[in-house]
């Protein structure tokens, strides 16, 4: 993906009118990826956020907590609002809340055994998802570093593997959000060699008009693949 078209896509987010949680999180930290400045929408997300917490919801305060953290912001409110939802290891009974909760906990410098422990323990028949999984072995990887040690680096080569095995012939796993997530996490725990078919793939899927997405394109789509393409470049 030449700078041109980067630009493209980052043109095409610009003339959008991004209003959720999930938009502006991903928006964010697709800019951090490429240094691009993005005052406006982070200033947005702010005053989205109701003391701890956005929308009293632990998926999006911990997107928002990621995508703070990716320019350099920690809020420590959020951080206490989070640990506060954490019941009995996990959050919500939910893998989803869970593996958000954990990554955004250890983007902010936040250790939390319990929480990874939930995990391990359940993961199962019913999470075999290449999405699920991935988000899985992010949150599991990211705890993981941040506390200097390879605990759970055997489950993660092994499901990543099995990750890889689930691709389609194309290069993707069916959908461009599920697959943006998928390499995402595994350029995260050492697999991008293996992805160079599958962001050929992608980069196939871009619209003439710099996005992802069907018909007119979608913002969080465009904004996954910017991560990923950037990812994969080392940008």
């Amino acid at each position: 993906m030449n700078i041109d078209a980067v630009h493209k896509s980052f043109e095409w987010i610009k003339n959008r009118q991004p209003e959720s949680v999930k938009e502006l999180s991903r928006i964010i930290s697709a800019c951090a990826l490429w240094n691009i400045p993005n005052t406006d929408n982070a200033a947005c997300l702010i005053r989205m956020k109701q003391g701890g917490a956005w929308d009293d919801s632990v998926r999006e305060t911990a997107r928002a907590c990621s995508a703070f953290a990716d320019i350099g912001i920690i809020f420590n409110d959020s951080k206490r609002w989070l640990l506060s939802q954490q019941h009995e290891g996990s959050w919500n009974g939910n893998v989803y809340d869970t593996t958000y909760a954990l990554a955004a906990l250890a983007d902010m410098g936040e250790s939390n055994k319990d929480g990874c422990l939930w995990l391990v323990d359940n993961y199962g028949a019913d999470w075999e998802h290449v999405g699920t999984t991935a988000l899985i072995i992010t949150a599991l990887w990211k705890q993981d570093a941040l506390s200097g040690s390879a605990v759970y680096r055997d489950l993660i080569n092994e499901r990543a593997e099995w990750i890889l095995s689930q691709r389609g012939a194309a290069g993707g796993w069916e959908f461009i959000s599920t697959s943006n997530i998928v390499m995402q996490a595994l350029m995260l725990v050492g697999f991008k060699d293996e992805l160079d078919a599958s962001v050929q793939w992608l980069l196939g899927e871009m619209n003439d008009d710099g996005a992802w997405g069907k018909e007119d394109g979608d913002v969080i789509a465009t904004a996954l693949g910017l991560i990923t393409v950037g990812m994969w470049a080392g940008s």
